[in-house]
């Protein structure tokens, strides 16, 4: 917004407002300020923009070390349009046949069970159910029909609420569907999946969607059995150019919005006082009446000297622990350390990026590995005593198999991800085997899983890039809690109005987003994220998605 537009909106010039973090949520809530009328500045503690959603490119390859599925569009087209574009205009996406595959454990003879192939579709993936546990079929519908109601519920009344007014809970359509609701949120996936299905690996298969919320299923409430709508029924997609592309077109749409990006910021201190040069601003927020109010974000560029900058908001979409106990003073935190003594973090990862030579049929772009002893592999993430499992669960991305511009021609691209326990401790990751002994013999363990259980047996011999990151290496790069990869678990009492939510409650003008706040983790949840900040700074009370703006 201009200046001459501020003030026919009756604001005497647009707020000063600071986003602490240029990862997804941070770009997504600085494009949505900036078009808004504020005059925003996004500060990086890096040398790039993504944060988690990061990439790493060498000798040709190009390998996304974080979000890697592509899951509810809907959030992502409602997104878009809010800044008056489409998906369509930002991103070219492709929906992946099949969606994934599943390898088991081997056998006591060492035998490698059949991979059960989960193919784009509805009634694709109700055949494959059906052969595995006979006239399980209407199971099946059920289930993804139950799924596909309790994501319209939690889109409409929960995952855009700022739960400001909890009368917004008190309509109707929610009141119709208490019982359910009941049920669903008194109940765990684990047990709601168990009642429905017997076959194992087809249990496991509905289950897994809890390690994208960084929980254990028998912890995780049945209300995130909405997940298998996603993939079952939604279907899989990818980006073209991977999720490094997505974070280029959100940072090029903040930009173009008029949103500041500064690199290289490690923003060291968020300097709160009484009072705001422009606390009565319009747009900065109405004010909650707290002594203090967020006036400026102190930080260090890269030459070492350090800056002050002025704002009339703050936005942190920094690790939200690293926000609370680092760069506020003790009497302006609503979320002290003693707090999160009582939180519970999602899972840690072992991250391993492979180049390989030669083609690699045996993988589909996404592939699943599930060890046997299911129940002990969460155990030994989320229990005491914690420790890594053996053999683990493990996920495979091989990108490659759609989008050739990730590996040099006659090569395959692989991201390995193995949840380990949210423990620093396990160390860092490095490059060809240079990384903690810990985390790399991780990386060992799950190359010889996927050789053994995939049928490849000479995929050690044929790597030429090895890279690999570890859970210090989250603490170090995102100031993560616990080192975990996500942020706290979605366990009942993390989610909706339970999680730890996007306004300070002790500073004015002071918001959060990101995955470590409401609603939770991943792209989409950080998208609605930086809505919910745009809905406090309005004031707007609203559960559902904003009204988009119409396109000239």
């Amino acid at each position: 917004m201009s200046a001459a537009s501020a003030r026919r909106r009756g604001f005497d010039a647009a707020p000063r407002t600071v986003v602490i973090g240029g990862g997804i949520a941070g770009l997504a809530t600085a494009a949505l300020l900036a078009k808004e009328g504020h005059a925003v500045t996004v500060l990086e503690r890096g040398n790039r923009v993504g944060g988690r959603a990061g990439t790493v490119s060498r000798d040709g390859f190009r390998f996304d070390t974080g979000p890697s599925w592509y899951l509810m569009p809907s959030v992502f087209d409602h997104y878009f349009e809010m800044l008056g574009t489409t998906t369509r205009e930002q991103l070219d996406l492709r929906l992946l046949d099949p969606g994934y595959r599943v390898f088991s454990e081997p056998g006591a003879d060492g035998s490698a069970p059949e991979p059960i192939t989960i193919p784009a579709g509805r009634g694709a993936a109700r055949a494959v159910f059906e052969r595995l546990e006979p006239e399980s079929g209407q199971a099946f519908d059920a289930y993804l029909d139950s799924a596909a109601e309790t994501t319209v519920m939690a889109e409409r009344y929960f995952l855009y609420n700022p739960f400001t007014r909890l009368r917004s809970l008190g309509v109707p359509p929610v009141l119709r569907a208490l019982p359910r609701l009941a049920r669903l949120l008194g109940s765990s996936l684990r047990s709601f999946v168990a009642q429905r299905f017997e076959h194992p690996v087809l249990r496991q298969v509905l289950g897994y969607p809890a390690v994208f919320l960084g929980t254990n299923p028998k912890d995780a409430p049945a209300m995130y059995h909405l997940m298998s709508a996603l993939d079952l029924d939604e279907g899989v997609r990818y980006p073209m150019g991977g999720f490094h592309f997505l974070v280029e077109r959100l940072a090029a749409l903040a930009e173009e919005a008029g949103a500041r990006i500064v690199l290289g910021a490690d923003v060291t201190e968020i300097e709160v006082g009484a009072g705001s040069p422009q606390a009565d601003h319009p747009a900065a927020g109405r004010s909650t009446g707290f002594s203090t109010s967020a006036r400026a974000v102190r930080w260090r560029g890269a030459d070492g000297d350090e800056h002050r900058l002025p704002a009339d908001v703050v936005v942190s979409t920094a690790d939200l622990h690293h926000t609370e106990t680092q760069l506020l003073p003790e009497a302006a935190r609503t979320y002290p350390e003693a707090w999160w003594s009582k939180q519970i973090s999602g899972p840690g990862a072992v991250l391993v990026l492979l180049g390989v030579r030669g083609a690699l049929p045996e993988l589909p772009h996404h592939s699943l590995f599930f060890a046997h002893d299911w129940e002990r592999n969460f155990g030994d993430i989320f229990d005491e005593p914690r420790r890594i499992p053996a053999p683990a669960s493990s996920y495979v991305c091989k990108p490659s198999e759609t989008d050739p511009s990730v590996a040099p021609a006659g090569h395959e691209n692989l991201f390995v991800l193995v949840p380990v326990p949210a423990d620093p401790e396990i160390g860092s990751g490095g490059s060809d085997g240079a990384g903690d002994g810990v985390v790399e013999r991780v990386a060992d363990a799950a190359i010889d899983q996927i050789s053994a259980w995939a049928g490849i047996p000479d995929l050690r011999e044929r790597i030429v890039v090895r890279e690999t990151i570890g859970p210090r290496d989250f603490v170090d790069d995102y100031h993560s809690w616990s080192g975990g990869m996500l942020g706290p678990a979605h366990v009942l009492r993390q989610s909706a109005l339970f999680r730890a939510q996007n306004q300070s409650k002790r500073v004015d003008n002071l918001y959060y987003a990101g995955a470590t706040t409401a609603p939770g983790v991943g792209i989409p949840m950080c998208l609605i994220s930086a809505e919910l900040v745009l809905k406090r700074i309005r004031g707007d009370h609203s559960a559902g998605p904003l009204p988009t703006p119409e396109r000239s």
